[in-house]
């Protein structure tokens, strides 16, 4: 399975991808009402971009992470924290603990989860009242603008299953699908939150993001090896071996029906 791919490659996950911003956190820890004694579930941490920043609120944080690999890196991190644990666990099949939690939060990775059970199961995961939160980050237009139209070509050349013309969607034309959510009988209340960044690389520093990616890595590796020096020859000869990229993360939260 492509959520699978991660684990292969969890220290460098640990390294290229960013922390989410410091503003999203701060809006995820208001909204929850954390602080010591909260109960909290995340589903998904990787590697804790945003376990740690949550943490570090006091409360009791519990991380279920599908690979042992990137559990292991999210415990060294947590290591600060101790009222925080990572299981390795798949989440549909998690024995879900006796006493419920405050917030059950997920951050770019609930499309991994089996949509049949994981709004249901995050309910139960739930005290009446609770917090669903989802962050889910989107590849926005912005940034070295012309460098995200150039690298189409490579994209066309080395990855048969690239749409043709692909390009960079507007941030204000960017949003979730939150249907899902609004057709659910277990969550109403829904708030959507945008916090849109920046974010500068070098050449080395933007093949290591590229190669945490699940679609990269499922490339077989020659069309992997011609697309990332496809991908580096464009931004050492074109931009000075520099590019920025614009990301729009959303954070979207709601109540568990009491």
């Amino acid at each position: 399975m492509l959520r699978d791919t991660f684990d292969e490659a969890a220290q460098l996950y640990d390294r290229a991808r960013p922390r989410y911003p410091q503003d999203l956190v701060a809006d995820l820890v208001r909204a929850a009402g954390l602080g010591p004694g909260s109960r909290v579930l995340e589903i998904g941490p990787g590697t804790g971009q945003l376990t740690v920043p949550l943490a570090a609120s006091g409360c009791r944080l519990t991380a279920v992470e599908l690979g042992p690999s990137l559990a292991a890196v999210a415990r060294h991190n947590l290591r600060p924290f101790p009222l925080a644990e990572v299981t390795v666990a798949d989440f549909e099949h998690w024995p879900l603990p006796p006493e419920p939690f405050d917030l059950v939060v997920c951050a770019t990775a609930f499309h991994w989860i089996d949509p049949a059970v994981r709004l249901p199961r995050a309910a139960e995961a739930l005290r009446p009242g609770g917090l669903l939160a989802l962050v889910t980050t989107h590849h926005v237009k912005g940034g070295t603008v012309d460098f995200f139209e150039r690298v189409q070509r490579c994209y066309e050349q080395w990855d048969p299953s690239t749409p043709p013309d692909l390009r960079q969607v507007e941030e204000a034309d960017t949003a979730s699908d939150n249907s899902e959510l609004d057709h659910s009988e277990h969550f109403d209340g829904i708030a959507v939150r945008r916090h849109a960044r920046d974010i500068a690389y070098s050449v080395d520093e933007y093949i290591d993001v590229l190669l945490t990616y699940s679609g990269h890595r499922a490339l077989d590796a020659p069309s992997r090896h011609g697309l990332l020096a496809c991908i580096r020859d464009l931004i050492e000869t074109r931009y000075g071996g520099r590019i920025t990229k614009r990301y729009l993360h959303e954070l979207i939260t709601a109540k568990r029906v009491s």
